[in-house]
């Protein structure tokens, strides 16, 4: 049996997989939403202790990842969003697992031209330097600026109480220095000999425009011996792995696993 492994990104917590595991395990599949480093068991401790999320890196993330795949059997798709995306595509890349989906990916070293929409929300952390070994919190606004843009003000208010909790600024730093270090943490070997790669974009996201994602395929599509593919739901913002939309994109993405033979 296959195992699918779902890596939430920055400020929502891992159990916003839930209705994704329950929808993969009825399809027959082997799924789990396991925490980053430092994430509590629940929202409610998660806010409770902030402190605990605080100064991991996108390297620490993808050793914990790592090591917890290293126990599975059979083969493992790994599914990210956001930050999370950008940790799948450093786990397909090192070997780690057969497939990978990333949603809505933080940009990857090669994403030249940030958006501002992208450096508004990076800002939440990037303007405080000490940021870099603390935990960051989004307010409503931010929430609403970065996940919520395509939302009513309602459900955006439901999804910020239900699923938001505080998270490390160390990811934003290291990925805004993406392009002036070429150790970088965000950067991906894209002539890895790998397994398929499934690129999916929302075209109304704030946080992680399509354009970065498109670029990213490009810079993926120098590697003909592996396989990209690219999706765009046009008009979804950041929350669409988590709002009433959800199922579109799981069915989608399990859609791809099968016809990839994953």
């Amino acid at each position: 049996m296959s195992t699918v492994v779902f890596v939430h990104g920055l400020w929502l917590h891992a159990t916003s997989w839930d209705p994704w595991v329950e929808h993969f395990t009825f399809a027959g599949y082997a799924a789990q939403a396991p925490g980053w480093p430092g994430d509590s068991p629940t929202v409610a401790e998660a806010r409770a202790n902030p402190d605990r999320a605080g100064g991991f890196g996108i390297n620490d993330v993808v050793r914990h990842y790592t090591d917890l795949i290293a126990g599975l059997d059979g083969p493992v798709v790994a599914v990210g969003h956001s930050f999370g995306g950008l940790v799948v595509q450093r786990l397909l890349a090192g070997g780690q697992v057969a497939a990978a989906v990333a949603i809505d990916s933080a940009p990857i070293r090669g994403n030249i031209l940030l958006p501002p929409s992208t450096l508004k929300v990076a800002s939440v952390a990037l303007r405080n330097p000490a940021n870099f070994r603390s935990s960051v919190t989004l307010t409503p606004e931010e929430f609403g600026y970065g996940f919520g843009n395509e939302l009513s003000e309602q459900e955006c208010a439901d999804l910020y109480e239900r699923w938001t909790i505080p998270s490390p600024g160390r990811p934003l730093f290291e990925d805004a220095a993406a392009n002036l270090l070429p150790g970088s943490p965000a950067a991906i070997d894209f002539h890895a000999d790998r397994g398929p790669l499934l690129l999916i974009a929302g075209g109304m996201d704030h946080t992680a425009p399509a354009s970065l994602t498109r670029t990213a395929h490009k810079l993926y599509s120098r590697n003909e011996d592996a396989v990209t593919d690219l999706i765009e739901f046009p008009d979804r913002g950041h929350s669409l792995t988590v709002d009433h939309g959800w199922a579109e994109v799981a069915d989608a993405t399990l859609a791809w696993i099968k016809e990839r033979g994953v």
